[in-house]
């Protein structure tokens, strides 16, 4: 298993803005959701291949500059939108570090193509037993 990867706070651009939803007053004031920024592709943080995990992710919350941007508003208070941000960004970038498994081409056994055959042709035949012929 690969080391942890530890991203420090310079990398990381926060904004808080006010939630959406219900709250009440408390909505209208306060400025609870955390709009967090990590730059993929800008990052000396990440090794090259984890970058290029990434950033082939096709994740929409990826820029086409290759920037993640993370909006955190489940909770009431600013500071637990931030833990949950931070949390959120972590498991991306842990997503990263899996290396997929390289796919094994394999082809059908005889049996199996014979099953295969064998049903649609079954299917076939309940099919041809529901058409009426008018002219016979």
């Amino acid at each position: 298993m690969p080391a942890a990867i530890v991203i420090p706070e310079s990398e990381i651009t926060e904004r808080f803005v006010r939630s959406a939803g219900p709250g009440g007053q408390n909505v209208n004031k306060v400025a609870t959701a955390v709009e967090l920024r990590f730059d993929i592709a800008n990052s000396p943080t990440l090794p090259e291949p984890v970058r290029e995990r990434l950033l082939a992710r096709r994740d929409r919350r990826v820029t086409t500059e290759g920037v993640l941007v993370l909006s955190a508003q489940r909770f009431r208070t600013q500071e637990r939108n931030r833990e949950d941000a931070r949390e959120r960004l972590a498991a991306f970038v842990e997503a990263g570090l899996h290396v997929p498994k390289p796919r094994v081409a394999t082809r059908p056994t005889r049996a199996s193509k014979e099953r295969r055959l064998g049903a649609k042709r079954e299917r076939s035949t309940i099919k041809r037993g529901r058409t009426t012929r008018e002219w016979d």
